[in-house]
């Protein structure tokens, strides 16, 4: 949907509104949930609004989600899709057959698992480069054309920095349309169609709800271009939609988007510190640590913080790491970030034995709790 008629307002304005204005018939401030699958027409079989036909194609109870993050991401439309992976899969699937893609190595496991899958089935090229390598996304672009370049930043759940202005012009120079997945930084913290990227998607699920209560993806676009209508079309084509009610829960979550992400950034950046250079701990990854290497990239393309995502290498190893995780009395063990409590997980577990992440590594996802809390619980998980 088109972005909101307000742009000029700030964000933390934009969302504690959600995108809601009062009905005109009761006054109601909260928007009406809209649960029609089909719409229908009047004395002369036309459609009371052209908009909606059929809840496969569109439906009133996704426009003020859309259309609120679109005016976020300085995009020109926006979609939402049944999760962060269908957003990510009908970009790859309005690609055509031949086409080649670039990814990072290290990324969102699930989708790189998909992407693996589904280009080797059906005729598209994959080959990854290291987002940590200088050097590496330049190589990787010149082997051979591109059609597609993606990007994560920062790369889960390493934290590694890709400079979007520079990967989209490396990108163009290629023939590539640029992709970048911001789900970890949020709309708050980095607008990529502003640095040049074409297509910025997010796992809805995570910081967009904030509540680890609804699944959702959404994509937006700088131009409504004919890739762009590709990725529309399958979305309708394969039913790729985001529930009513999901989307409902989705546009009331967006309320406290600005709030949820400064608490996180904070509490994430206090523990960055406390534990970098802590005995049981080999290595903080955070973009906000000026000793990251991404650290002067992250400050130029993340205004206001540095996400609420950090890892933990722990200094005794898998075992080690295994052993804080089942410690812990705050952070809670469970898959997905974003959300208001503090998560912890042992990636290199979740993800499998093909995982590239080192096996003493803990992905914290940071919430909005009292950060002397969560500092205390890793303390005690750490030492045992």
């Amino acid at each position: 949907m088109r972005p909101t008629d307000t742009p000029d307002r700030s964000a933390a304005t934009l969302l504690a509104h959600g995108g809601m204005t009062p009905d005109a018939n009761d006054g109601s401030v909260v928007s009406a949930w809209q649960p029609s699958a089909t719409f229908a027409r009047d004395h002369t079989y036309a459609l009371r609004d052209a908009r909606y036909d059929y809840a496969r194609n569109d439906s009133p109870s996704w426009e003020p989600a859309e259309s609120l993050i679109a005016t976020l991401e300085s995009g020109a439309d926006a979609r939402l899709f049944a999760s962060g992976t269908a957003a990510g899969a009908a970009i790859v699937q309005a690609l055509k057959t031949g086409d080649r893609v670039v990814a990072p190595r290290v990324m969102y496991h699930g989708l790189r698992a998909w992407m693996i899958d589904y280009c080797a089935e059906w005729g598209l090229q994959l080959d990854f480069f290291d987002a940590n390598t200088p050097g590496s996304l330049d190589a990787t672009l010149a082997a051979a054309p591109t059609a597609l370049l993606w990007i994560e930043t920062p790369c889960n759940p390493t934290w590694d920095i890709v400079d979007i202005a520079q990967a989209a012009a490396l990108g163009h120079a290629a023939g590539a349309r640029v992709v970048v997945d911001s789900t970890v930084a949020t709309p708050l913290l980095t607008q990529p169609l502003l640095l040049g990227a074409d297509l910025v998607f997010h796992s809805a699920t995570k910081y967009l709800n904030g509540h680890s209560d609804v699944i959702a993806g959404v994509a937006v676009c700088r131009e409504p271009d004919d890739f762009w209508q590709r990725v529309v079309a399958v979305r309708g084509r394969t039913g790729s939609i985001l529930g009513s009610f999901e989307a409902w829960l989705l546009q009331r979550g967006l309320r406290t988007l600005s709030l949820r992400v400064r608490a996180a950034c904070d509490n994430a950046l206090a523990i960055a510190q406390h534990f970098d250079g802590h005995a049981a701990v080999s290595a903080v990854l955070y973009p906000g640590l000026t000793c990251h290497p991404g650290h002067a990239v992250a400050t130029r393309q993340m205004q206001g913080g540095y996400g609420g995502m950090l890892s933990l290498r722990v200094a005794g190893g898998r075992e080690a790491a295994l052993a804080a995780v089942k410690r812990c009395k705050v952070f809670l063990p469970a898959t997905s970030l974003g959300g208001v409590e503090s998560l912890i997980e042992h990636r290199a577990t979740i993800e499998g034995p093909d995982s590239p992440i080192p096996a003493d590594l803990l992905r914290l996802s940071v919430g909005i709790e009292s950060a002397d809390d969560l500092i205390d619980d890793l303390d005690q998980a750490l030492s045992g």
